[in-house]
């Protein structure tokens, strides 16, 4: 099951409790799997796989820090694991919801790329979410030669850590998890990242700050948190007063101990910029592709970017027809995206 990007239930603390804008900080910032399931809203987009598809893939475990935390995470070697994915969608309550389902043979048989892979590929997954909802991606890349590495961000999933640090200081978290498996031989260059909502925010940020990484895909990135977060509010909590949410944003950076400024990815892409293949749902109403162009307008001018027709924030991961072919040419360092439709792919 998938949720939205933003546990949007968290501003049921602050309304419940004292109103308080520092508290609802506190909510914001505390790490989601620290949370009751019950807690979570109704999943807008339904993943459905055999669970046993994850555990076929040891889990491992890096320490990292500061704030100390273990991540957890798996390697998905290449092997041909015949991925196939079927969908479907309806209208609910004026909202459209998505299925999508997933198929996979684990463990797969090699094929010529298991003992040569094309490199690595970290999936990075989006806020109150975990290395389950980039399972597919890790499924689809490694049986077309990647060797994929699922990644619970610290709050997130099995991994620890208390709080959340919204890319920040998880930035320094990937860097040591890539020593670390640098370390162990678990790593074949050259080393990509493919990331979703917060995810993508993070895998635009590492680039900025690691040589080591390549290519990035960025699926729906935010241009700023606190715009993502009222998004959330009016998509989901309507009912949330607004100055409730805007005092809780005001508040996050004293909680956390970061700069405002810092939360912002247009701020660091602005301060250097970066390529990447930047791509936008055109039914996404919490990034939609007027934040996701700003962010792609700041990269360097060979950056591309695709608009995906139909695609809400929640489902857009998912709409592999559109984004196997250009995310796999980006990832093999291919600068002429291939268009899967008409119009798909937009340089300007």
């Amino acid at each position: 099951m998938k949720n939205v990007c933003l546990l949007t239930l968290l501003f049921l603390l602050g309304v419940g409790a004292t109103g308080c804008g520092t508290f609802m900080a506190h909510g914001i910032a505390q790490a989601p799997n620290r949370y009751p399931t019950w807690f979570a809203p109704a999943a807008p987009v339904t993943l459905a796989f055999n669970p046993k598809l994850l555990t076929n893939f040891i889990a491992r475990y890096a320490n990292v820090g500061p704030p100390p935390a273990k991540l957890r995470y798996r390697v998905v070697e290449p092997a041909d694991y015949a991925f196939k994915i079927s969908s479907t969608n309806w209208l609910e309550d004026d909202r459209k919801d998505y299925s999508f389902t997933f198929g996979a043979t684990v463990p797969g048989p090699t094929n010529h790329w298991t003992a040569s892979p094309r490199g690595t590929v970290f999936l990075l997954h989006g806020y109150a979410l975990a290395q389950f909802s980039m399972l597919p991606w890790a499924l689809q890349l490694s049986g077309d030669g990647w060797r994929c590495v699922l990644v619970d961000l610290r709050g997130h999933g099995k991994s620890t850590g208390n709080r959340v640090y919204f890319t920040v200081k998880e930035v320094s978290d990937m860097r040591q998890l890539l020593d670390h498996m640098t370390q162990a031989g678990q790593i074949s260059g050259p080393v990509s990242v493919v990331g979703e909502s917060m995810g993508a925010v993070l895998a635009l940020r590492w680039k900025t700050v690691d040589p080591r990484i390549t290519s990035v895909v960025a699926i729906a990135p935010y241009a700023s948190l606190s715009n993502a977060t009222m998004n959330i509010r009016e998509e989901y909590a309507g009912w949330v007063p607004r100055w409730l949410v805007a005092s809780g944003i005001e508040q996050l950076p004293c909680v956390l101990n970061i700069p405002a400024d810092q939360f912002d990815p247009v701020n660091f892409m602005r301060a250097k910029p970066v390529s990447a293949l930047f791509v936008a749902g055109e039914l996404d109403k919490i990034a939609p592709p007027t934040e996701v162009r700003k962010l792609r307008d700041l990269a360097l001018p060979d950056s591309p970017m695709i608009l995906v027709p139909d695609a809400t924030h929640e489902s857009l991961t998912y709409y592999f027809s559109d984004l196997k072919a250009p995310a796999e040419a980006w990832l093999d360092g291919q600068k002429a995206i291939p268009q899967t439709k008409p119009q798909a792919a937009l340089k300007n």
